[in-house]
């Protein structure tokens, strides 16, 4: 009779959960999109590098500190549907996760600091607002995740601050058609927020956590999914014509023909699905906004 038992994770491993880098693509797409919106010959490179460092270090210090808070106030438990909570489910300590955050929080003000010296000082504001939204999305008076703002949060800081700012900080200017591009890869990236307030709408509202989805309801909730990803089509196509006569139409749709089968599967799947069976939409909708932003970027790069 065989007696083996299941190892326990390695620290790496622990900590690769605690990440969750299935959703880190949600960091990379935005200033990717507003990296190659900056002429070839301006970048500066030790900027670009420190905006990517900066989103990502914030969106794993939304990571942790979701994992931290929802822990600690009850909202995820035996019952939940997601991917594994590593202090739900004890394999790290509240103190360790609490180091984790400090940890990121301290490298990407590190990134910052840099991007505001060689950029503008009028950026330090920005800075200070998305690491108090990245901590007060499930921390705080006024957890933003509990009150149905999340998918705002995300258009708002994964799709405006970082596509924006990461132009920004290499011109200090901004132009109507990369905000329109910005809000376009922004709704994709809502999608992926929505997604996981979808699965989780019945632990979320035993917990009393009202996130849109729960506000919305399960159908209502999949209608929303599904346009956001028709707005986001429609949003491109204008940024293409209503700002700019310089790219021939067929080439403007490119992104769109490449991203169209892949959103028709990613929303064919979520109506079908339901609890755990919508965890692999979440990294899928992830991929896709890193489909969008490389093609998109592509397309501004070459033409």
């Amino acid at each position: 009779m065989s007696n083996s038992a299941v190892p326990f994770p390695s620290k790496v491993q622990i900590f690769w959960l605690a990440i969750r880098p299935k959703t880190l693509p949600a960091s990379l797409s935005p200033v990717l999109l507003g990296t190659a919106s900056v002429p070839f010959e301006q970048l500066n490179w030790l900027l670009v590098i420190c905006a990517f460092g900066c989103a990502v270090f914030l969106q794993i210090t939304v990571n942790l500190a979701n994992d931290f808070f929802d822990a600690k106030n009850g909202v995820d438990s035996d019952q939940r549907l997601g991917p594994v909570r590593v202090t739900q489910s004890q394999l790290a300590s509240p103190m360790q996760m609490a180091c984790g955050i400090v940890l990121f929080v301290l490298l990407s003000i590190l990134c910052g600091l840099v991007l505001i010296v060689y950029s503008d000082w009028l950026m330090l504001g920005v800075g200070v607002l998305c690491v108090l939204a990245a901590l007060g999305y499930s921390g705080g008076p006024y957890p933003i995740a509990s009150h149905g703002l999340g998918e705002i949060a995300v258009l708002i800081f994964f799709g405006w601050v970082a596509v924006m700012g990461s132009f920004y900080i290499q011109t200090q200017s901004l132009n109507g058609q990369l905000f329109t591009l910005a809000t376009a890869l922004g709704l994709v990236l809502a999608a992926v927020m929505l997604v996981n307030n979808i699965r989780d709408i019945p632990t979320d509202r035993s917990a009393g956590k009202t996130t849109l989805a729960v506000r919305l309801g399960n159908k209502n909730s999949k209608v929303v999914f599904t346009g956001l990803f028709v707005v986001a089509a429609v949003l491109h196509c204008l940024a293409f014509t209503a700002f700019t006569n310089d790219y021939p139409i067929i080439l403007t749709t490119v992104p769109i023909v490449l991203c169209f089968p892949f959103a028709h599967k990613i929303c064919s799947k979520m109506w079908i699905s339901e609890g755990a069976a919508l965890n692999p939409l979440l990294a899928s909708t992830a991929q896709l906004s890193m489909l969008y932003s490389v093609s998109t970027s592509l397309l501004l790069l070459i033409y």
